[in-house]
């Protein structure tokens, strides 16, 4: 989405704050009820780049990017039940390999030609498909206009269902995981995860939250955004589907799936989130998280990636009951700037408390009669119908066996799979098709590269150093209100080459224990070289042993990552903010040389802010060998594009240019000598 945009007093305070030296990075971590706005674009131009950026985070965030290989659905249909004007399927396919997605899929039962197809993503309703509310609980839903009939208020869920098949669509029901028949899974893995699982977080045999998985963009929402694409390819291969009318819907953490799916499949053709869309919480659940998905962007900045195409959306008495103020008018301007504000709607209703009632389904069924023609009079009204039990509609008999539940075994092999999935198809790639892979994980990580236009410096008096000076230096990024301090060495009779030295320690790495400048630094101002030490971000003190995390009980990585850059995306910022400077400032050839963890930002770096010549020293460090999220070298995906060597062997420089080193006893004079020989002194 480009840099994040802010109000004038947001930008100006950030201005401010970093004026006087404070550095935004040093306050309140954000969390998933932070405040998420979306600013419109002002022209459509604008607006395409900035959808891509959103779309490129997403799909990255969620572990697609590539999408994992399509392996056969192997659908079974089964036990049709006749509802008179409908009829209830039990359907199962497998998403991936032994890997299955439940459901029901109604259809009209008198069909004419093709019909339209709605997607139906439940919520954290327990059992949602099964759902058969008790007598108290309709009868009080009746009594606040929720609901209508005795019988059809039972479940909310088949009411949508039937009535859409009494509209002439095909409806695909499914499971969320560990959910009705989605047994794989226990509750506790998906929806209820709360402390970490040491057996779990094994290198070579990993589940789900552990560093491992982490570092392979591996979440429960990626698991569940995966399961809906599939929904897509199996109801686009039932015949009577008509594949330019394809619709979405869900409420809550259906919602959610509703928006992700809606996102990613250019296949869906009208979406209809309810009870969501929300500038406030994002979602509390940990199926509706994943490290780097809303840093800089929300719930709001997803929905309006469907844009164009017709979208509505519901509030109630909860984190939406604002959208009409916060969200909605800025997602109406995006619509109406792409020549289209009659597509995008908001069915209000804040008295209601958090659901998919009957009159946010009539909102919806009017929105799917309008865009898709379906030329049904108006208003919409449910009938009644016979709610059907859990053993009617339950896909797992004694002729379809279910799966074992809950294993801890399967969730290992299909965590792997996927893994082992994703590095093959990156090893088929070719080199462009690997380069703009890695260009689009590094650009999810980082945001947009830093332009020199974004940068303040504040440059203190320089210090004579002999025949050269010393120069201490603070680069402030005006929008981001991140700074990093550095020292420059500048000679006396420069030669127009630059070096950019990243070393732990920082600045120090330039001073001998007297405080003086050590005797190679001084040799490389001899030699005409400018030399540039910063102290990235927490360098130049007490070392970094943890990160910080958010303030929630449960431990989830994505509550802190999912909104929060890394330690390590946070020191590639200062990297490249030195990186612009010194080529604005020196303008001559530029030298990276970094050793020790600072090499890994400085890698990534590298992708926004290239440089002529770089060493890097890395001691044989892998992102897959963590076991610890909060070890200042973790990085979100880090391992997932062939970890560290695979992001140094697609830097956009010249092979001949990049010397790399593992072996943990590389000595400074190497490097220095590596850099005399490879970016040597002559003008």
């Amino acid at each position: 989405m480009g840099m994040p945009r802010f109000p004038a007093l947001l930008l100006a305070a950030a201005f401010v704050s970093a004026a006087f030296g404070a550095d935004r990075r040093d306050g309140p971590l954000k969390d998933l009820n932070g405040y998420f706005p979306f600013q419109p674009p002002t022209d459509a131009s604008t607006w395409a780049g900035e959808q891509a950026e959103i779309r490129n985070r997403l799909q990255v965030a969620l572990g697609l990017l590539p999408m994992p290989t399509r392996t056969p659905l192997n659908a079974v249909i089964h036990g049709k039940i006749d509802g008179g004007e409908y009829t209830i399927e039990k359907v199962s396919f497998e998403s991936a390999p032994g890997f299955f997605v439940t459901g029901n899929l109604y259809r009209p039962k008198h069909l004419k030609g093709k019909a339209p197809a709605v997607l139906f993503a439940h919520g954290h309703w327990k059992d949602a498909r099964f759902l058969v509310q008790d007598a108290a609980t309709v009868r009080r839903e009746i009594e606040t206009k929720q609901e209508t009939f005795t019988e059809g208020g039972k479940s909310r869920f088949q009411s949508l269902c039937v009535q859409l098949a009494r509209m002439g669509c095909i409806v695909w029901q499914w499971d969320t995981l560990s959910d009705s028949d989605a047994i794989q899974f226990a509750p506790e893995v998906i929806h209820r995860f709360a402390q970490g699982r040491p057996e779990m977080n094994d290198p070579e045999s990993w589940g789900l939250y552990s560093a491992p998985a982490e570092a392979r963009l591996q979440s429960v929402l990626g698991l569940q955004t995966w399961n809906a694409l599939r929904g897509v390819d199996f109801v686009l291969s039932l015949p009577d589907v008509d594949p330019t009318r394809v619709a979405a819907t869900g409420a809550s953490g259906g919602g959610t799936q509703t928006m992700m799916l809606a996102a990613l499949d250019e296949r869906i053709a009208l979406s209809f989130p309810a009870v969501m869309v929300s500038t406030g919480m994002q979602g509390g659940c940990s199926c509706e998280n994943a490290s780097l998905l809303r840093i800089g962007q929300g719930n709001v900045h997803f929905a309006a990636l469907f844009a164009p195409k017709p979208q509505g959306m519901t509030t109630a008495n909860d984190w939406t009951k604002e959208m009409s103020t916060k969200g909605f008018p800025e997602l109406r301007q995006l619509y109406a700037t792409l020549g289209h504000p009659e597509a995008v709607m908001l069915h209000r209703d804040e008295a209601s408390p958090h659901n998919y009632n009957q009159a946010a389904r009539t909102a919806f069924y009017g929105w799917l009669n309008q865009h898709f023609h379906l030329g049904l009079p108006t208003p919409i009204r449910e009938r009644d119908y016979t709610v059907r039990t859990k053993a009617e509609l339950s896909v797992w008999d004694a002729t379809h066996p279910a799966p074992a539940a809950g294993s801890p075994d399967f969730e290992r092999r299909l965590l792997r799979w996927f893994a082992d999935d994703s590095a093959s198809q990156l090893r088929q790639a070719t080199p462009a098709e690997r380069s703009a892979l890695l260009r689009s994980y590094v650009q999810a990580v980082l945001g947009a590269p830093v332009q020199a236009r974004d940068i303040q410096a504040s440059m203190e008096k320089p210090q004579p150093l002999g025949l050269h000076s010393e120069t201490q230096g603070t680069l402030t990024h005006k929008v981001r209100g991140e700074s990093v301090r550095f020292t420059a060495l500048q000679p006396a009779t420069p030669n127009g080459r630059t070096v950019v030295w990243l070393r732990d320690e920082g600045q120090a790495s330039l001073r001998a224990a007297d405080g003086k400048i050590r005797a190679p630094f001084l040799g490389l101002l001899a030699q005409g070289f400018t030399v540039l030490a910063p102290d990235l971000y927490l360098q130049g003190g007490t070392p970094v042993v943890r990160t910080r995390r958010v303030k929630e009980t449960r431990e989830v990585p994505a509550y802190t990552f999912g909104y929060n850059d890394s330690l390590v995306a946070q020191r590639a910022h200062d990297v490249e903010r030195l990186t612009v400077y010194a080529r604005q400032t020196y303008r001559g050839p530029l030298a990276m040389v970094s050793a020790g963890d600072t090499a890994i930002p400085a890698v990534l770096a590298g992708y926004h802010q290239a440089t002529d010549a770089a060493f890097f020293a890395t001691g044989g460090f892998r992102f897959a060998q963590l076991k610890d999220v909060h070890d200042p070298r973790f990085l979100p995906g880090g391992a997932k594009y062939g970890d560290l060597p695979g992001l140094i062997g697609g830097l956009p420089m010249a092979a001949s240019s990049v010397n790399w080193t593992e072996d943990p006893k590389v000595t400074e004079e190497a490097a220095l000598a590596w850099l005399r020989l490879a970016f040597g002194p002559g003008r």
